[in-house]
């Protein structure tokens, strides 16, 4: 869309905007007058840019007031994202580059429930999300739990190895080794029939397979080819249990993350002790070789993705066994959100697998995140979602899928799940995992 706007009222803009920026130099303390100069005039500039751009005429005018502004705003020539023609520039482009790239792939968490869920488009569209909510506030406070109390029969004992990474810096993993403790509500939730049967010829529409199934980030889009259920059912996905070392590595992007009833101090009674009670029933009950990789990584939780691949490109570089990848997370949700269903009579906690699709809207493919194994990603969540819906409907949220990579390159069988929410208590959470791997038992072992 070509906006059009008179040069005196840019001008007027602009005016306005130097005068808030002189303002506020008064006003703020000298630590905060640049982020506030660049929050807000930045913004009014670029808008005065656009509008100037645009004009009818006395593009002199404009150039002056560019040069002007970019020697402040070095970043400001890369602002304007059209031309007359109204065609994406180069410059948007590489702009948005930058922040991804400086953005080192973002964060996942999702306020999943808040969002509005998207509707398919058929082959070859983008998958649009109309009224789309905002991403979940950064709140470290929910993120390490509020309460000081443990789960009745949650906890779980670390069975924990130090090791030094290349760096000689100290990383965590357990391997099950040692004797510890594993919380035995699961064992009801594992021996559930099968209720319904999933069929490719119920879905011969992408618009049907894509709106029962997934859940598209307005960040990304998707095709037909790409969520094609016959292609994604017939992945092999099969694996043998008696490889000579650990076949299943589990780790946590996001170790700080807690439930409703964690204990701050305590990372057994957030999400790494659900790690460790995943890894143990995965152990005990099906007879797989498990590490599982304690370390946090979410100290600044934008960069926790770069901060934690070396150790994993480690660690996977000493167990070349390993096939199996799980980077296992709590979502977050509104607060008046509880993301809990029964199972067996015991109150589980919701959870969901997520992609990544090193892909978004203003650029396309993202090349500097490549991701061989997307497909064989893709097929595996999806296969973990179809048995879910089998043994266990309603407990698998829709598969939710946005735009950047997720360290998910690293294996073709790689799975980023959110157990449950802040609102969750361990012990639902806990009670979660049975399931959970009980699916990957189903799925690895291609029944």
């Amino acid at each position: 869309m070509r906006w059009k706007y008179r040069e005196g009222r840019a001008k007027v803009i602009f005016l306005a905007g130097l005068t808030a920026a002189a303002f506020l130099a008064f006003l703020c303390p000298e630590t905060e007058l640049i982020g506030r100069v660049y929050e807000q005039f930045f913004t009014t500039a670029a808008f005065c840019m656009d509008a100037l751009a645009y004009g009818e005429k006395n593009v002199t005018v404009e150039g002056k007031m560019m040069d002007m502004v970019a020697g402040q705003l070095p970043l400001y020539s890369y602002s304007i994202s059209y031309f007359g023609d109204g065609m994406m520039n180069q410059y948007y482009k590489e702009y948005v580059e930058i922040l991804m790239q400086e953005a080192k792939e973002g964060t996942e968490g999702e306020t999943a429930e808040s969002r509005t869920e998207t509707e398919a488009i058929d082959s070859g569209q983008e998958i649009t999300e109309e009224d789309i909510e905002k991403e979940e506030e950064k709140d470290s406070a929910s993120e390490n739990g509020t309460s000081g109390t443990e789960a009745e029969g949650g906890g779980t004992e670390k069975n924990t190895e130090i090791r030094l990474n290349e760096e000689d810096s100290l990383f965590m993993i357990t391997d099950g080794s040692r004797t510890g403790g594993v919380y035995e509500g699961y064992k009801d939730l594992i021996h559930t029939e099968k209720v319904q049967n999933i069929s490719p010829e119920d879905y011969q529409e992408f618009a049907d397979f894509a709106g029962k199934f997934y859940t598209v980030d307005a960040s990304t889009y998707t095709t037909a080819e790409e969520l094609n259920i016959q292609k994604l059912m017939s992945a092999d996905m099969n694996m043998e249990k008696t490889a000579a070392g650990p076949q299943i590595l589990i780790y946590h992007t996001h170790a700080h993350e807690g439930y409703a009833d964690s204990a701050a101090d305590d990372p057994s009674t957030g999400i790494v002790g659900a790690g460790e009670q995943l890894a143990e029933i995965l152990r005990q009950e099906y007879g797989y070789q498990v590490l599982h990789h304690t370390e946090a990584y979410d100290d600044k939780r934008d960069y926790a993705y770069s901060c934690a691949l070396p150790a994993l490109e480690q660690i996977l570089a000493e167990n070349p066994t390993i096939q199996v990848v799980i980077d296992l997370h709590r979502d977050s949700v509104a607060d008046g959100t509880r993301l809990v269903t029964e199972v067996a009579g015991k109150q589980t906690a919701r959870f969901m697998f997520f992609n990544g699709l090193s892909r978004v809207r203003e650029i396309g493919e993202i090349s500097y995140l490549p991701n061989e194994n997307l497909q064989e990603n893709l097929a595996f969540s999806f296969q973990m979602q179809k048995v879910c819906e089998e043994y266990y409907p309603g407990l698998a949220r829709k598969i939710y899928l946005k735009g950047y990579r997720y360290n998910m390159h690293l294996k073709p069988k790689t799975l980023l799940i959110e157990l449950g929410a802040q609102n969750n208590t361990l012990e639902e959470a806990l009670n979660a995992c049975g399931p959970l791997a009980r699916a990957l038992d189903i799925v690895l072992g291609g029944e």
